[in-house]
C-alpha cells in the first residue's frame, strides 16, 4: 500500500501539473528586477547574460539529480525525506524548520508584498507610502494588508481541495509563461528601435564591478581573473534567488500520480523552460536598453524600464499587470507545496501532532493554515526582505546536501528501486557539489553580513530539536 492510500492524500497530479508547479514556482518577481544588479556586478552584457546561463545549468543539473531521489522515495515532504533518509532525522529537522521559519513563509510573503506593491501601480491606493496604521516605529500600510489578504485568499482556496489549487496554479502559470514568451519576441521590435543591442555587445565581455549609491556611480574596478569569478558569485545571489522553489514538486509526491516517473521528468522540463525564458527576457533587456539603464533602473525595475522605454508610460502599466499575474501564480505554487513538508515532518513526530491531519478535503488542513498565518506576520513584520538575503546560503546548502545524499544512499541502500538514475552519475553531481562549495565559500567572503545570519538560522534548530525530543 503507498503513502496515498495510507493517508488519505489523493493523487490527481499528472505530469502537465507538476511542470506547472516547477514552473510556476520559480516565476515570481525576480527575473523583472534583479538584472539591474547582475549588471553593476559584472558588467558587459556577455556576462550579464552568462550569470543566467551559468544559474540555469547549476539548477538543472540539481534538478536532475533530485529526480533520482524523487523515483526512489515517493514520499510527501520530498526534500525534507531526501535529507532524513540520507542524514538522520536531524538534517531533516533542520531543513523543515529553515523552511517554515523563512525559506517557504518569507518567499511567500516577498512575493506577497510584490504583488501589492505593483498592484499599487495601477491603484495608487495599495501604495507602500499609505499607512493605515502606525505606532511608534511600526506600521501597516495598504500594500501590506494587500498581501496578507492575497495570502489568505490564496491559503482558503488550496483548503478546499488539490484539483482546485492545481487549476489556478496551471491558469497562472500558462499565463506567465505566454507572457514572457510574449516579452522575448518584443526583441525584435526593439532592435528596430534604436542601438542598445549594438552599443551593449561592442564591449560585451568588459568585466567591471560598479558600485553604485543614490542613482549614482561612486566607484568602478575592472574584473579578471579570479576576481572576476568572484564578482560572478556574488552575482548570482539574484539569479539564483530567481531560480529557486523549483523542488517545491517533490513536496507533493504522495499526489503525483506517477511520481516515480512524472516528478523527474517534471523538475527537468521545468527547470529547463524557465532558464530558456530568463535567458531570453535579459536579451529583450538588453536590445530595448543601454546597459547604463539597466544598471540605474529606477527601484531596479529593469522590465518596467524596458517596457516603458518601447512604449512609454503604457509599457509600464502592461508590466505592472504581467508581474501581478506571475507574483499570484508563483505564491499558489508555494502555499500548496510547502504545506506538505510540515505535514510529513508532523507524521515523524518533528512537528505539532495537529500538523499531520488531512481536512475533509484530503489536504493538510493545519499545516496550510499554520503556513498562511506566519507568513502573514512576516509581512507585517517588514523583515522578509532581509530573512530572504539570509537564508541564500542557507539554500545553496540543502541543495548541496540533497545532491550529496545520492552518493549516501547509493551506498546505503544500494538495493533501492530507482526508476531514473542521476544523469552523469558520479561526474555531474560532483561537478554541482563543487560549484555550490565555491558559490557558498565566495558568498562567505564576500557576502558576510548576509551568509553567516542564514547559517545561524540553520544552526539555532539544533537546540530546538533536541529540546523537542526532550519534552515531547
Amino acid at each position: 500500500m503507498d503513502e496515498a492510500s495510507q493517508t488519505g492524500l489523493r493523487r490527481e497530479l499528472g505530469l502537465f501539473d507538476s511542470t506547472m508547479i516547477v514552473a510556476g514556482s520559480m516565476i515570481g518577481s525576480g527575473i523583472f528586477i534583479v538584472s539591474a544588479d547582475i549588471a553593476r556586478t559584472v558588467g558587459g552584457a556577455g556576462w550579464v547574460l552568462s550569470v543566467w546561463l551559468i544559474t540555469g545549468l547549476f539548477m538543472v543539473t540539481a534538478a536532475v539529480s533530485y529526480g533520482e531521489l524523487a523515483g526512489m522515495i515517493p514520499k510527501a515532504g520530498g526534500q525534507y525525506v531526501y535529507l532524513r533518509e540520507a542524514y538522520g532525522p536531524l538534517a531533516g529537522f533542520l531543513y523543515g524548520w529553515t523552511l517554515f521559519l523563512v525559506i517557504q513563509t518569507g518567499t511567500i510573503a516577498a512575493v506577497a508584498v510584490a504583488f501589492a506593491k505593483y498592484t499599487g501601480v495601477l491603484i495608487p491606493w495599495f501604495s507602500e507610502r499609505h499607512i493605515l496604521f502606525a505606532l511608534g516605529r511600526f506600521h501597516v500600510s495598504a500594500a501590506q494588508l494587500l498581501a496578507i489578504a492575497v495570502i489568505a485568499f490564496l491559503t482558503v482556496l488550496n483548503l478546499r481541495g488539490l484539483k482546485l489549487g492545481k487549476l489556478v496554479q496551471n491558469l497562472f502559470t500558462v499565463t506567465k509563461i505566454a507572457s514572457l514568451c510574449g516579452l522575448s519576441l518584443l526583441v525584435f521590435y526593439a532592435l528596430r528601435r534604436g542601438p542598445a543591442w549594438s552599443t551593449n555587445f561592442q564591449d560585451a565581455w568588459q568585466a567591471c564591478w560598479q558600485h553604485w549609491q543614490g542613482g549614482q556611480v561612486v566607484s568602478s574596478e575592472p574584473l579578471s581573473g579570479l576576481k572576476l569569478w568572484a564578482a560572478i558569485g556574488v552575482a548570482m545571489v539574484g539569479s539564483l534567488f530567481s531560480a529557486t522553489a523549483w523542488e517545491n514538486i517533490t513536496y507533493t509526491a504522495a499526489e503525483v500520480r506517477r511520481p516515480e516517473r512524472d516528478i523527474a521528468l517534471a523538475l527537468v522540463l521545468g527547470t529547463s523552460l524557465v532558464t530558456l525564458l530568463y535567458l531570453l527576457a535579459n536579451v529583450t533587456y538588453l536590445a530595448a536598453l543601454p546597459l547604463d539603464a539597466i544598471r540605474g533602473a529606477p527601484l531596479d525595475r529593469v522590465a518596467t524600464a524596458a517596457l516603458s522605454a518601447l512604449f512609454g508610460a503604457s509599457g509600464g502599466v502592461l508590466m505592472a499587470a504581467l508581474i501581478m499575474v506571475s507574483t499570484f501564480g508563483c505564491n499558489n505554487g508555494l502555499i500548496l507545496s510547502g504545506a506538505r513538508v510540515y505535514y510529513a515532518m508532523a507524521k515523524h513526530g518533528l512537528f505539532f501532532e495537529k500538523i499531520g491531519t488531512l481536512n475533509k478535503n484530503a489536504v493538510p488542513g493545519a499545516a496550510l493554515a499554520l503556513q498562511g498565518v506566519w507568513a502573514g506576520l512576516l509581512c507585517l513584520s517588514g523583515a522578509y526582505g532581509d530573512l530572504l538575503d539570509y537564508v541564500i546560503f542557507a539554500v545553496i546548502l540543502f541543495y548541496a546536501m540533497t545532491v550529496a545524499g545520492i552518493f549516501v544512499l547509493r551506498v546505503k541502500q544500494p538495493e533501492a528501486m530507482r526508476p531514473h538514475k542521476a544523469w552523469g552519475y558520479p561526474l555531474a553531481p560532483a561537478l554541482f557539489l563543487l560549484a555550490a562549495a565555491a558559490i557558498g565559500l565566495d558568498l562567505l567572503v564576500y557576502k558576510p553580513a548576509y551568509t553567516w545570519p542564514g547559517l545561524g538560522i540553520v544552526l539555532l534548530g539544533i537546540p530546538v530539536y533536541f529540546l523537542r525530543r526532550r519534552f515531547v
